[in-house]
């Protein structure tokens, strides 16, 4: 595991993002992000996932996460390790994916970098570490920093109305995933 994923404290909540290498934008289609998006839902239901925050990016993926079960990091290893094969996968068998054998390359060039690997490196190896949501405050930034994320981009004109985050959550709607709302 890397060595960025160092979760002190059990019991608390964590800010974590994931990066595609390269910042390759992998999650322009559907099918990409619903892998994602199921492995989240598989790792609530199955492993103690407690998730609070989250949205794709078309290159990363931001996430405000905790557990009172399974260690953490754990969790994230078997996302990032699931994501990254079935995505790969899907990107391989995927005719219309015009940037197929560009994106396979950069996998497999990463990849072999990567002594850990069988052959590809999806997810960038030297992220940024989780950060400790240790107040109200910080949590609140971060939730803000999550939900805007698409707005910033430019694909939305309002948090709430982009499918692949939380915000639809906060604002009173139904998102994808079960979370846990803040109170």
């Amino acid at each position: 595991m890397s060595r960025n994923y160092k979760f002190h404290n059990q019991e608390r909540l964590y800010f974590v993002t994931f990066t595609v290498v390269r910042w390759i934008d992998v999650f322009t289609r559907r099918e990409y992000k619903d892998i994602l998006v199921d492995s989240l839902k598989f790792c609530i239901e199955n492993k103690g996932l407690e998730l609070y925050a989250w949205v794709i990016m078309s290159n990363h993926v931001h996430l405000i996460i905790g557990t009172k079960s399974k260690p953490i990091g754990g969790i994230l290893r078997d996302i990032k390790r699931h994501t990254s094969k079935t995505i790969t996968k899907a990107i391989n068998e995927n005719m219309q994916e015009s940037r197929r054998d560009w994106m396979l390359w950069f996998f497999e060039r990463e990849g072999t970098q990567n002594p850990n690997n069988e052959t590809y490196q999806f997810w960038q190896q030297d992220e940024s570490h989780p950060i400790e949501l240790w107040s109200s405050e910080v949590m609140d930034q971060k939730l803000a920093y999550i939900h805007n994320n698409p707005v910033v981009a430019g694909w939305v004109d309002e948090p709430e109305h982009y499918l692949y985050s939380s915000a639809r959550d906060y604002a009173g709607g139904k998102g994808l995933i079960d979370i846990i709302l803040f109170v």
